[in-house]
C-alpha cells in the first residue's frame, strides 16, 4: 500500500512542477503583450489563446494540488513524512504566486492598451458627435466618457477582489502550516522512547568528538617532539 502511495505521490508531483514550468514560459509570452509598441485596440486571437491557456494551467494545478491532498490525507500520521507536506505547501505558495503574477499581467495589459487608445478613442469620438449633432455632442461625449470609467472601476474592483482572495488564501496556508507541524509534534511524542533515543545520540555524538580532539592533540605534540 505504501508503495502504490509512493508511486502516485510521485507521478503527481512530477505532474505539478511540469505544470509550473509551463506557466512560467506562458507569463513570459503573455507578459509581451503589454510591452508591444504597437499594442491593438482589442485583444487579439493569440492573446486571447495564451490567456486560455493560462487559465486552464491554473485550474489544472489545482486539481492535482487537492488530489496530492486528498492522497497524503489517507496516509496514517506515522508514516506520512514532513518532508511530504512541505513539498505540497510549497506547491500550493507557488500557485499562489502564479495567480497573482497572471492578474498583475491581466492588468498590465489592460492599461497599456487603454493608454494607447485614450486619445486616438477621444479625438476620433469628439470628430463624430460634432459633425453628427453638433448641440448635444458635448454631453453625449461625457456621458460616455462616464461610462468608460464606470467600466474601468468595475475592473479595477475584480482586480482587487482577486488579490483580497489571494491574501485570505495565504492566511489559509499559513493555517495548514501550523496544522502540520502540531501533527509532527503529535506523531513524534506517540512514539515511545523517541526523545531518550534522540538523547544517547548527541551524547554518542559528543563523546566521539573529544575522542578525535584529545587524538589529534597527541598526534600534534609528538610532532613537536620528535622534529
Amino acid at each position: 500500500m505504501s508503495v502504490s502511495t509512493g508511486t502516485g505521490w510521485a507521478q503527481l508531483r512530477q505532474q505539478a512542477r511540469s505544470l509550473e514550468s509551463q506557466t512560467e514560459t506562458l507569463f513570459h509570452t503573455y507578459s509581451q503583450f503589454s510591452t508591444s509598441s504597437n499594442i491593438a485596440p482589442k485583444a487579439s486571437e493569440d492573446e486571447q489563446k495564451c490567456e486560455a491557456q493560462i487559465q486552464d494551467i491554473l485550474e489544472k494545478r489545482e486539481a492535482l494540488l487537492s488530489q496530492l491532498t486528498r492522497l497524503l490525507d489517507s496516509e496514517s500520521v506515522l508514516t506520512s513524512s514532513a518532508l511530504k507536506q512541505n513539498n505540497l505547501l510549497r506547491h500550493r505558495e507557488i500557485l499562489l504566486d502564479h495567480r497573482h503574477e497572471y492578474s498583475r499581467l491581466r492588468s498590465s495589459i489592460l492599461e497599456a492598451r487603454n493608454r494607447a487608445n485614450l486619445l486616438p478613442n477621444v479625438r476620433s469620438d469628439i470628430a463624430a458627435y460634432r459633425s453628427s449633432n453638433p448641440g448635444a455632442a458635448e454631453e453625449e461625449y461625457m456621458l460616455d466618457e462616464r461610462r468608460r470609467i464606470d467600466n474601468s472601476h468595475s475592473m479595477t474592483d475584480g482586480i482587487l477582489s482577486q488579490a483580497y482572495a489571494i491574501n485570505e488564501s495565504f492566511g489559509a496556508q499559513r493555517e495548514t502550516l501550523a496544522s502540520i507541524n502540531r501533527r509532527i509534534v503529535g506523531a513524534a511524542s506517540q512514539v515511545p522512547g523517541i526523545n531518550s533515543l534522540i538523547g544517547r545520540i548527541g551524547a554518542k555524538k559528543r563523546r566521539d568528538g573529544i575522542i578525535l580532539g584529545t587524538f589529534i592533540a597527541i598526534c600534534f605534540l609528538g610532532l613537536l617532539y620528535f622534529r
